[in-house]
């Protein structure tokens, strides 16, 4: 074949066996559903990944820089009292807006609400007395100062002035010298009840329309009822010699009761808190502490926790895997040991019924919404903290979420968690549940 240059073209016809449609096919050559379907993956994979990531039920609202000493409180009209090196102020805890600062002062160890009062004990490095300083919730004005300890007293908002020793501290108080009621709005006396020696000061909540008393041992083995107006002496009696202690003795479903040796053994008595008229006796078993559970009067000791009638000293329910008992806002937590440091669950006082298992869960200081109560549990190998809360009728904690690492030492309230960080920050958290 001559070559001049040109193009050559080789006609090789059908023989190979492609058919002539094959370069222009009249016939569909996929079927209908495949356009159809890719088209259908398309769309889920591009809207798989757009769709946000569930909202977490934890959101940060604010935060502050805070010193580990430095104390914070939480108020019943929602707001935070943050305490930095002395500066007092005060946030809004829905929107961490400022609404006041007090002026620098001694820091406190210990801040405490009573009503409109935020009540400052300073700290004090020697035995000179700190005294208390008032200041106003609404707009932190100092209000007065005065020598002692404030204190409240359990089912009263009455302010007593009192020197207490030291070493001992709760809701019960031993005292000495005397006890003062104080004006709140002013700090002045209103009344004094010599205490000539020492003596356990505890409040007599007042049932139904009753008003609530003041309840004095004293070292004497006298026990004295005070009117919480006047100061007026209502009652007193002589008791056995006994171990007075802020947890003995104690006043439950309207009767005051005292541990103390008996003729052969440990015994219990009840009186009347109007007339401290003994009402009854018996053996305490080997039960070496009493605290009230709502209506009765719960005994802890090696055989685990027992609840007895106020009226009668009947024994009402027994649970000898428990040993101990805390009271959250209206709900009772029992725990495996006497420290208080592993919950079993919440509690029916009345039966000693399990209602929410809290195993693993602790419970936080403060209440939640409408009382429920707020949890956390070290996760992680205990670098994060996980939050949950439970309320009546749940069987077991609803899990929220986890905080972020180095979060913890939490205090709860309504729709709101504090918690201090590793890195010296106060951080409010807002928190919904389902």
């Amino acid at each position: 074949m001559d070559d001049f240059g040109g193009t050559v073209t080789i006609d090789l016809g059908l023989e190979r066996g492609e058919p002539p449609t094959y370069s222009s096919p009249r016939v569909r050559t996929t079927p209908l559903w495949v356009p159809a379907a890719l088209l259908a993956a398309l769309v889920l994979v591009c809207g798989a990944g757009s769709v946000p990531p569930p909202r977490s039920p934890l959101s940060a609202v604010f935060q502050l820089r805070v010193g580990p000493a430095d104390s914070y409180a939480t108020t019943a009209d929602g707001q935070l009292l943050a305490e930095t090196f002395g500066l007092l102020t005060s946030y809004d805890l829905t929107s961490g807006r400022l609404r006041w600062q007090a002026g620098q002062s001694t820091p406190a160890y210990r801040l405490r609400i009573s009503d409109d009062v935020v009540l400052m004990r300073p700290w004090a490095g020697t035995n000179r007395d700190p005294g208390t300083t008032a200041l106003s919730t609404f707009s932190g004005t100092d209000l007065w100062e005065r020598p002692g300890n404030v204190v409240n007293i359990a089912g009263s908002s009455t302010l007593l002035a009192v020197d207490s020793p030291r070493t001992l501290d709760g809701t019960g108080r031993r005292v000495q010298g005397q006890v003062d009621a104080i004006d709140p709005a002013t700090g002045n006396t209103r009344w004094s009840v010599p205490v000539p020696s020492t003596a356990v000061l505890l409040g007599v909540p007042g049932l139904g329309d009753e008003e609530s008393r003041m309840l004095l041992v004293h070292d004497n083995q006298t026990m004295a009822v005070h009117d919480l107006t006047t100061g007026k002496l209502i009652a007193s009696t002589h008791v056995p010699a006994a171990d007075y202690s802020p947890d003995n003795p104690v006043v439950a479903g309207g009767r005051i009761l005292l541990r103390h040796p008996g003729a052969s053994s440990a015994e219990i008595s009840a009186y009347d808190p109007e007339t401290l008229k003994q009402l009854w006796s018996e053996p305490s078993e080997i039960a070496y502490q009493m605290q009230p559970c709502g209506l009765l009067v719960c005994l802890g000791g090696p055989a685990g926790l027992r609840a007895i009638d106020p009226d009668t000293g009947d024994t009402v329910w027994a649970q000898p895997a428990w040993h101990s008992l805390a009271l959250f806002g209206d709900m009772y937590v029992a725990y495996s040991d006497p420290d208080g440091s592993v919950p079993v669950g919440v509690i029916d006082p009345r039966t000693g019924a399990l209602r929410i298992q809290l195993a693993g869960w602790q419970p936080v200081d403060g209440t939640g919404n409408d009382g429920r109560l707020v949890l956390t549990r070290a996760a992680d190998a205990e670098s994060r903290t996980m939050v949950a809360v439970a309320r009546p009728g749940d069987l077991r904690p609803r899990v929220l979420d986890a905080l972020p690492q180095g979060t913890g030492d939490c205090q709860a309230a309504p729709a709101r968690l504090v918690c201090r960080t590793i890195y010296g920050e106060l951080v409010v958290w807002a928190y919904q549940e389902e």
